[in-house]
């Protein structure tokens, strides 16, 4: 396998506050993240030569919309789509244009409007079943929390507090970010005491529906040093996606929902191009995908931050907190910014390059070393999962 490693740099990101966007529309977004990013970059819409976009919600949004909303005439503009990991997809294929030497200077951009537009997983039938159906995110995922338990014999009430402390850990972070949806911090008592989702996830094991858009302007890592700017390099890109039993028209059975083996994959993948043997001490902090508590728990061990069933007690010696040895979610995560689903990913950068940068603010990590930013799309038994990995670049 080849590797990526040092041959693109983001040199410009921009990101829309999350949350209910009822005033701005999806050409309202692209133009706020993108005029962020052009800022960053210190470059212009006659720099861009090829755009890659990312949505889910809808087929209606097209490389067009961005185009249209920024103005950008005949130049190459493809969407793509890999699920909740589709902003990383865009960032992926992106980099690998600048990378073959098409294009010099390339806009990456995710975005999505959950709601005025809807989403899939909100249009579900009532007659339904929630533990039942597939389509069910939080019955999906409070399985593997029940499997989880079961397995590793965890009392259910000490894997409800595990699972809490992560949600308290992520509002903290979030409180401290003027982008994020969700902006205040929450007791361990309110987690724990919170309305039942799907049993054991309550309400604040969830993250949000939410509107928002981010974008990456990316260039080759020589033209990056020649504009003698601030800017990362892309360290390594990861993908790997799992698949359904077609002819039962189900997810598999035959998947351990404890672990998350296409996340483990895509990491192995951007491990082994950006030379790094042990994660938990050479990756300086991590954004990765809560969209439940659980998944963030079971993301530990995926992403090799902690041996299998070795989550709850790094989460008991708060290893991942802000000041924790390796910091995750500083930004609030998913659960205080909420998942625009084609902009997550994106967002996820967003927080490692400032973080790279030493823009993070009250959030500022000392040592922020390499940064890993984590997208999982599916349910347990069928995920697209994305690692990237972003480091200081020469300025």
């Amino acid at each position: 396998m080849g590797t990526i490693k040092d041959k693109v740099a983001i040199i410009g990101m921009g990101c829309t506050q999350f949350g209910d966007l009822w005033k701005m529309g999806v050409s309202d977004m692209i133009i706020n993240a993108a005029y962020e990013a052009y800022e960053d970059a210190k470059v212009g819409p006659k720099d861009i030569e090829a755009v890659f976009v990312g949505n889910v919600s809808s087929a209606m949004w097209t490389g067009a919309t961005v185009t249209e909303a920024l103005q950008l005439d005949k130049i190459p503009a493809t969407r793509v789509e890999n699920n909740c990991a589709t902003a990383a997809e865009a960032l992926r294929v992106g980099a690998f244009s600048v990378a073959a030497g098409m294009y010099d200077t390339v806009l990456c951009v995710g975005f999505e409007k959950l709601k005025d537009y809807g989403s899939g997983a909100l249009e579900m039938p009532g007659s339904m079943h929630p533990i039942s159906v597939v389509g069910s995110a939080p019955a999906s995922f409070a399985k593997s929390a029940v499997q989880y338990f079961e397995k590793y014999k965890i009392p259910f009430n000490k894997g409800k507090e595990i699972l809490a402390k992560i949600a308290v850990k992520n509002h903290a972070n979030g409180a401290l970010h003027p982008k994020a949806h969700f902006r205040r911090a929450i007791t361990l008592e309110t987690a724990l005491n919170a309305p039942i989702i799907a049993w054991p996830l309550g309400l604040f094991d969830c993250c949000p529906v939410t509107d928002g858009a981010a974008c990456a302007i990316i260039t080759s890592a020589a033209k990056a040093k020649e504009m003698k700017k601030p800017h990362v390099l892309i360290k390594g890109i990861g993908l790997s996606v799992g698949r359904i039993d077609p002819f039962k028209g189900k997810f598999r059975s035959d998947v351990d929902i404890t672990f998350w083996d296409e996340t483990w994959v895509a990491a192995q993948q951007a491990y082994a191009q950006a030379g790094i043997k042990d994660p938990r001490k050479e990756i300086g902090s991590a954004e990765v995908h809560d969209c439940f508590t659980i998944t963030e728990l079971i993301i530990y061990e995926s992403l090799g931050f902690c041996g299998r069933g070795k989550g709850p007690e790094e989460v008991e010696k708060e290893s991942f907190a802000l000041t924790g040895d390796l910091p995750v979610n500083t930004d609030g995560g998913l659960k205080s910014f909420g998942h625009p689903v084609g902009a997550s990913g994106l967002r996820m950068v967003y927080e490692l390059y400032n973080q790279q940068l030493g823009r993070a603010d009250k959030r500022q990590l000392k040592n922020p070393k390499i940064g890993l930013a984590h997208s999982q799309g599916g349910t347990p038994g069928m995920f697209q999962a994305s690692v990237t990995l972003i480091g200081p670049g020469a300025n």
